[in-house]
């Protein structure tokens, strides 16, 4: 699994296109199997978690982007279920709000940060102002920033810009203690065909689904070409993007797992030791217990 990871990091300054990245890859492991690994990865990363809640030295932001009907939340449901909730937040980030527009489009998201001790884990990001407004760069007007007063306004420049912002943003977090991954849900066309009918089809799943999602996946090519710009100008060996397979979703599963409980361990985390004095106090504290007399 170990090199079939490595093949999923996109590398800061190394060619890289989508296409080269089969969203159906599940190398050599089998779906009847993925269960069991599922689970002793939980396990592994319930006690890595529990490690870095005792240290309360770093934190870790994972973040989820992907098309439409990629998986993200079925991922965070699967790969997270055994984690201690104390030491986990979840955000999934929808239409910005008046007061939200009102600040610069970080804002909501370093609001939404994890403590250190915890996981922060965003449902979309901060990201998605290069991406769904890169698609639709009218929406960046109702940000009401200084000089762009119509699309026209909206260029590379301003795009270039965005991008600065955002690794300027990361930078800063990595350098505090928040270990960053970025995960893109690589769903190809054809699985999110199928994945709409049947949210179309099953009367259970309806509520998934959206007249909207249609019109935007007319504009796939655009959507596509908005990711590769943008994973391309944002990752960074202190945030690194990983282009994980999102066809088969319990592979998914396993590879985002994985890679989380590597970054884990790589933190080198060692709970800390106590001095013999605070020894000899726990030891008095345990006498006193069992000298009790209930």
């Amino acid at each position: 699994m170990e090199d079939l990871i490595k093949q999923f990091r996109i590398g800061k300054g190394k060619p890289f296109s989508l296409k080269d990245h089969n969203p159906g890859f599940s190398g050599d492991y089998k779906k009847e199997k993925a269960v069991h690994l599922l689970n002793e990865l939980r396990e592994e990363m319930d006690a890595l978690q529990e490690e870095m809640y005792a240290l309360n030295k770093n934190s870790l932001l994972i973040i989820f982007q992907a098309m439409d009907a990629a998986g993200k939340d079925s991922a965070i449901e699967h790969t997270m279920s055994g984690l201690n909730p104390q030491g986990c937040q979840v955000y999934s980030f929808k239409q910005p709000s008046a007061e939200e527009l009102d600040h610069d489009f970080i804002w909501r998201h370093n609001k939404a940060l994890p403590e250190r001790g915890r996981i922060g884990i965003h449902n979309r990001s901060h990201y998605e102002n290069v991406l769904v407004c890169k698609v639709h760069p009218e929406f960046v007007l109702n940000e009401g920033i200084a000089g762009i007063e119509s699309v026209k306004d909206i260029n590379a420049a301003f795009w270039k810009g965005r991008y600065e912002s955002i690794r300027s943003f990361e930078k800063h977090i990595s350098r505090n203690g928040t270990v960053i991954l970025k995960f893109f849900l690589n769903v190809s066309k054809e699985e999110q065909k199928k994945r709409f009918l049947e949210r179309i089809d099953e009367p259970l799943k309806n509520w998934k689904f959206s007249s909207a999602d249609i019109d935007e996946r007319e504009k796939w090519d655009q959507y596509m070409n908005a990711y590769e710009e943008a994973i391309k100008a944002t990752t960074e060996d202190h945030a690194p993007w990983f282009v994980i397979p999102a066809d088969k979703k319990w592979f998914t599963r396993i590879a985002i797992s994985r890679i989380i409980v590597d970054t884990f361990k790589a933190m080198n985390m060692k709970l800390p030791e106590l001095s013999e004095s605070e020894k000899a106090r726990l030891e008095e504290c345990r006498k006193r217990l069992m000298d009790e007399k209930l």
